[in-house]
């Protein structure tokens, strides 16, 4: 029989994975993967000659609602947490569903329940960031919560591990990648995002029976996905299930936690 998991190997494994998502999501925010506000600063430079053109190329770059512009700064915690979900997590639920083209094989492995755990905890992290809540702690107890249903310790998860040096060095491994496409290409590209993802769900893997117990969509969706090449569509409509779910109970454990956060 498998020794239980304790809290404290889940804050062992969450500790890491929440420093790591902290430039992942720096990442996909400043990146301006289409150019908006690169365009939108040269408009405003005077790069353009008429004046009156200016003005309508400033105003359509920056009513579009990334983070960064204008109309983004207009929107309000549930609309920024909807982006998160809908926009950046369609990308994660994409990458998470690729292991569905094998079906009900693939379904034997761990790979999909690790890469939509850190789909999860990724886009919790981003939430939680919304909401005003940035330490770790905090977030791990937040990740435990909503995907593994743990009530977790306060002083546990925000306690400073007996070797601090070795989060240090996991985190950082984790981010790799990242690193490496900004050095190399200016910029975070898909390729990183993706590989980024995978170790992040490869650090969960000591904790594997737990990520069973995260939002992993509708029965019809499972059962679509133990279909070959089809089922990774099944994945993908089961992973954006999920994500929206973990909105609902992420913005309940904030609420209900609303006492040490820095919003009302």
């Amino acid at each position: 029989m498998a020794e239980a998991i304790e809290d404290r190997h889940v804050v062992a494994a969450l500790r890491p994975f929440v420093r790591a998502c902290a430039p992942m999501l720096d990442a996909l925010r400043e990146s301006d993967p289409f150019g908006l506000r690169a365009r939108a600063r040269k408009a405003s430079d005077g790069e353009f000659v008429d004046d009156g053109f200016k003005e309508k190329v400033i105003g359509a770059l920056t009513s579009v609602k990334v983070p960064g512009t204008a109309a983004w700064a207009g929107m309000d915690i549930d609309e920024r947490c909807g982006w998160w979900v809908n926009r950046v997590g369609r990308l994660t639920a994409l990458l998470t569903s690729i292991p569905g083209l094998g079906g009900a094989l693939a379904d034997r492995l761990p790979v999909q329940d690790t890469l939509g755990a850190a789909s999860q905890g990724l886009l919790l992290c981003a939430i939680a960031g919304e909401y005003g809540v940035t330490d770790v702690g905090s977030r791990v107890r937040l990740i435990a919560s909503v995907l593994f249903e743990r009530d977790i310790d306060p002083v546990l998860a925000g306690g400073k591990p007996a070797d601090q040096s070795a989060e240090d060095s996991a985190a950082a491994q984790l981010t790799e990648e990242l690193t490496e496409s900004e050095r190399a290409h200016g910029k975070v590209t898909v390729k990183a995002v993706a590989g980024t993802l995978w170790r992040l769900g490869r650090s969960l893997w000591g904790i594997t029976e737990e990520l069973e117990k995260r939002p992993r969509g509708r029965f019809y969706h499972r059962a679509l996905g133990l279909v070959p090449v089809v089922g990774a569509a099944g994945d993908y409509l089961g992973e954006r299930w999920g994500l929206k779910q973990i909105w609902k109970r992420a913005h309940a454990w904030l609420m209900a936690n609303s006492h040490w956060a820095s919003f009302s």
